[in-house]
């Protein structure tokens, strides 16, 4: 369980990054955390991993403050960043000197992800591809068995057949015991993974809800119209017409497209969430 409780945040310039943010995670999911450039999305993943300190308020991961950064809390977390920096040794050496900080760490299921995505035990990482070092880290980190697994734009520098593969391992991976959250842009390649979705945006929290939620009370088709629909909660132009987002008035169940979602709650914000509060 994660809860932030009237947090305040801001680096030096004293422009405030959040004020008084509430945010409460359960255990068992794959969190989906979207936002727009600039939106905190990094900074709340800091805060919540003991890598960032809020200015007031209180925060527990797991039943500890992350601030405290206690080898407890510590061993329980892995928080793999967008940008990686990584010592210049072999991925078989990081191993030896990293897992003793792991309890739970499994070499099988280190060697078999690595296998999987095609990473050779015996390279260094300054011979690896930024995609390569991704994965490589990716493998490590599932295989800690960690409570809480960060992921900070995972599939940047990975190509199509491993961005298939990194849902298909991470679906699988996490458990009931665990929380995974995933801070992406590339919500089109990770939307059938998160649920449930967490939208950030000016330092608030302004949706949190699940993929079920966003079934019941919005509507997704593709009108063929030459023009833009009326009526509607949000239009986005597609090949031969319009992806289309309305209430869900009778009920019809429809395929969800989260990268859509997030697109109208940033386009049309009031009425869109005016639905859910309904």
């Amino acid at each position: 369980m994660i809860q932030l409780q009237n947090v305040n945040f801001h680096y030096q310039k004293k422009t405030p990054i959040f004020k008084e943010l509430n945010l409460d995670i359960p255990t068992g999911n794959i969190y989906g955390l979207l936002g727009k450039n600039g939106a905190g999305k990094t900074s709340l993943l800091k805060l919540i991993g003991g890598l960032l300190f809020p200015k007031s308020g209180d925060i527990s991961v797991l039943g500890f403050k992350p601030g405290d950064r206690f080898p407890a809390f510590l061993s329980d977390v892995f928080f793999i960043p967008e940008e990686l920096y990584i010592p210049a040794m072999k991925i078989s050496t990081f191993e030896k000197v990293y897992t003793p900080f792991y309890p739970r760490f499994s070499q099988k299921q280190f060697h078999q992800y690595l296998k999987d995505f095609e990473i050779p035990m015996d390279r260094k990482f300054t011979q690896l591809s930024q995609g390569q070092k991704k994965k490589a880290m990716i493998s490590f980190g599932l295989a800690t068995n960690s409570r809480l697994l960060i992921l900070d734009e995972p599939t940047n520098g990975l190509d199509i057949p491993s961005k298939s593969l990194f849902r298909k391992i991470i679906a699988r991976a996490i458990t009931e015991d665990q929380i995974c959250i995933i801070s992406t842009h590339q919500v089109r390649d990770m939307g059938s993974l998160m649920d449930p979705i967490i939208i950030l945006d000016g330092g608030k929290i302004i949706f949190q809800g699940s993929v079920e939620d966003i079934a019941q009370k919005l509507h997704f088709e593709v009108s063929f119209s030459r023009g833009e629909p009326d009526n509607v909660l949000y239009a986005e132009r597609v090949p031969g017409g319009y992806m289309v987002v309305s209430e869900n008035v009778h009920e019809e169940e429809t395929e969800i497209d989260i990268e859509v979602f997030f697109n109208a709650v940033m386009a049309n914000r009031e009425a869109v969430l005016a639905v859910f509060d309904a």
